[in-house]
């Protein structure tokens, strides 16, 4: 499915690292939404590396004139704007056609993604509602965890606003990064060059790679495919624990959530056949959102290239998450209806 539907991922140095005096004809404004944190930092510095990008919005709700300072002295044609506090929310939104929201608390060992609840939930809200009202037509690509329940949230928030929550994201571009990686490694292959899809969700177990379907094709004992399903399933906490204490995964996020919005900015400019997977209101399973690869196009979601052919081992992999994907969705909707 996945690798006879899809070109192969461009990947993020090819979309991102090209010749700055490349042409763009058009011009595309982006905003990072949580931008003087530990993912925010990177990913606006690789945003402001882009040539598909002309104009950046970098909004936080302390230090973000410092980074837009900081970002603004390298030799790239977007123009960057820090935006700082509350009072400044709308105005950091206004004609963006793509919004990258890394915002919020990290994970600390010992944590979940699902600990986050509590404290991202609320800013993602409040950031999502921003967006209703400032920039009811852009591309909202959400990194905050735990994205399993901030997309609902989102969306849910959209609803209140009349918006098109159909234009909503969860970024789970880390997984097939990793299961890229972890692939190319245990197959001594170019990582650049390796395709896994990755379904579900974006938290242990609703993690599925569809190491099946994998360009190029590849195959594994059933006890280095567990381990290798269980070491993708688990690898954001491998980065938590060897920071010990601090912070979680936010350089290789920062990678993931750039190559998205690129991928989302070439699909906007036009570009066909534009894949990646992402966390989106679905109805592929009983869960009603769920990652899937999609096409993306200049109005969002073009096409939802759905599972494909499973095998036995994923095929349960699938029903094993749906519980605790249907609990993570119904505790975001519960949030937005409580507010």
């Amino acid at each position: 499915m996945f690798s006879r539907l899809s070109k192969p991922q461009i990947s993020l140095l090819t979309q991102c690292a090209k010749n700055f005096s490349t042409t763009q004809t058009a011009q595309r404004k982006v905003a990072v939404m949580g931008a003087s944190g530990g993912i925010g930092q990177p990913l606006s510095m690789l945003m402001k590396n882009s040539p598909l990008v002309t104009q950046l919005s970098l909004y936080d709700i302390v230090h973000t004139p410092g980074v837009a300072a900081d970002l603004s002295h390298i030799e790239s044609p977007a123009k960057v704007t820090g935006f700082v506090g509350p009072e400044q929310l709308a105005d950091s939104l206004k004609g963006c056609e793509v919004v990258v929201i890394p915002a919020g608390v990290p994970r600390k060992p010992g944590m979940t993604r699902d600990d986050l609840f509590n404290t991202n939930a609320s800013i993602v809200a409040n950031l999502a509602k921003a967006c209703a009202e400032n920039c009811p037509k852009a591309m909202i690509c959400i990194i905050s965890n735990p994205v399993n329940s901030t997309v609902p949230i989102a969306a849910e928030v959209y609803k209140k606003a009349g918006a098109d929550a159909s234009r909503i994201f969860g970024v789970t571009t880390l997984d097939i990064v990793r299961a890229n990686t972890f692939v190319a490694e245990l197959k001594s292959l170019d990582p650049t060059k390796v395709n896994v899809p990755v379904i579900g969700g974006h938290a242990g177990v609703t993690i599925i790679p569809l190491i099946s379907q994998a360009t190029p094709a590849v195959e594994f004992p059933e006890d280095q495919l567990k381990a290798l399903t269980e070491r993708i399933q688990d690898a954001g906490t491998e980065v938590v624990k060897a920071k010990a204490g601090a912070g979680s995964a936010t350089l290789s996020m920062a990678y993931a959530g750039a190559r998205f919005a690129c991928s989302m900015i070439r699909a906007l400019n036009g570009e066909p056949g534009v894949v990646e997977c992402a966390y989106i209101r679905s109805t592929v399973t009983e869960s009603t959102y769920f990652s899937t690869p999609i096409v993306l196009g200049p109005n969002g979601m073009e096409k939802n290239l759905g599972l494909g052919k499973l095998s036995d081992y994923e095929a349960k992999l699938v029903e094993n998450a749906l519980p605790e994907l249907k609990s993570s969705i119904k505790k975001g909707e519960s949030f937005v209806a409580n507010m």
